[in-house]
């Protein structure tokens, strides 16, 4: 049982020394980027850049094994949480997952999304 809890406690040291790395190097490359508090079950994503244009773009970091499709739904719901909490509509936030590759730069990291978000399609147009 203690190997197990020793590995959790040291999984979720590395995630949390991804995602202050991550905010840190992008705050070194001039974005506007604060880290988001947890809110339990109503999780708000790990980040919050204020990019050009005041449009915000949530972030959830990952230092997992690659799951895209999690990571994405993730991100979109924790998105949806953190604009229901400041009176927002959700299609005015974007949302990305960012996920560390072993042995490379924080620069190299996947960013994950659908293509109807990055393209701000809306699923109504669909039918």
């Amino acid at each position: 049982m203690t190997d197990i809890a020793a590995r959790n406690r040291r999984n979720k040291r590395r995630g949390s020394d991804w995602e202050s790395e991550l905010r840190d190097q992008l705050r070194a490359a001039g974005f506007d980027i604060e880290r988001l508090r947890l809110t339990g079950k109503d999780d708000e994503g790990d980040h919050v850049v204020r990019r050009s244009g005041g449009r915000l773009l949530i972030i959830e970091a990952k230092n997992a094994k690659f799951e895209p499709g999690t990571f994405v739904r993730e991100a979109l719901g924790e998105r949806d949480n953190y604009a229901r909490h400041r009176g927002l509509v959700s299609s005015e936030v974007d949302a990305v997952a960012i996920v560390r590759r072993r042995g490379a730069s924080w620069r190299d990291a996947y960013v994950l999304t659908t293509v109807s978000e990055y393209f701000g399609l809306s699923r109504a147009a669909e039918r």
